[in-house]
């Protein structure tokens, strides 16, 4: 993989960190999963490859189709704001990230830059889960974790077996349709996406 496109995941990756619009996030994390499908089919060397890489883009789609009506069916009242503004949300991001480049030894991925762009979308990803307070955002955080994942699958010398993306792809899409009903039911509780309504629930 070029350094230019692994950059290019990763710089879809920070924006979509720092997005406010759910729309928008959704469409930045589609992109990213379209160029790694992208990626795939370019490098694919086999049926099998091929294979997955179609995965990949039907996931993107799929996963696409489904948040943006989740995001036009649970229209938000007001913005939800994150408890920390965009800028220290993007340096905890990028701190994250090195940590983990400096920290994590190599993983043995076909090149020094897919090794640092997986990392980098993992810590994003983390990142958004951990600071976002709305669902969905949270949702598209886990997602950046998982192409962050599929990024380091695409780049093991020899690629990824069709079986271990089509695997990948069910098990995030069962993840996702479980964290959608979470939302919807959230939404129809307290007319929000809003994860710190909870906190008024008690036993």
């Amino acid at each position: 993989m070029s350094g230019t496109l692994a950059s290019a995941l990763v710089a879809v990756g920070l924006v979509a960190l720092v997005a406010r619009r759910r729309s928008v996030a959704v469409g930045l994390v589609t992109v990213q999963a379209l160029l790694l499908a992208g990626v795939a089919m370019a490098e694919a060397g086999s049926a099998d490859d091929a294979g997955a890489a179609v995965a990949l883009a039907v996931r993107g789609f799929a996963l696409a189709a489904l948040f943006l009506a989740i995001v036009a069916r649970t229209r938000e009242a007001r913005p939800v704001r994150a408890g920390i503004t965009p800028f220290a949300r993007a340096g905890i991001a990028i701190v994250l990230a090195l940590a983990f480049i400096w920290l994590v030894p190599p993983i043995g991925l076909d090149a020094a830059q897919s090794e640092r762009a997986t990392l980098a979308l993992v810590a994003f990803g983390a990142v958004i889960v951990a600071t976002r307070r709305a669902t969905m955002h949270q949702l598209l955080g886990i997602v950046m974790v998982e192409n962050g994942l599929v990024l380091g699958a695409i780049a093991l010398p020899g690629g990824a077996s069709l079986a271990i993306e089509l695997g990948v792809a069910l098990d995030l899409a069962l993840i996702a349709l479980v964290a959608v009903v979470f939302h919807e039911r959230i939404f129809a509780e307290f007319g929000s996406g809003d994860t710190t309504a909870l906190e008024s629930l008690r036993d």
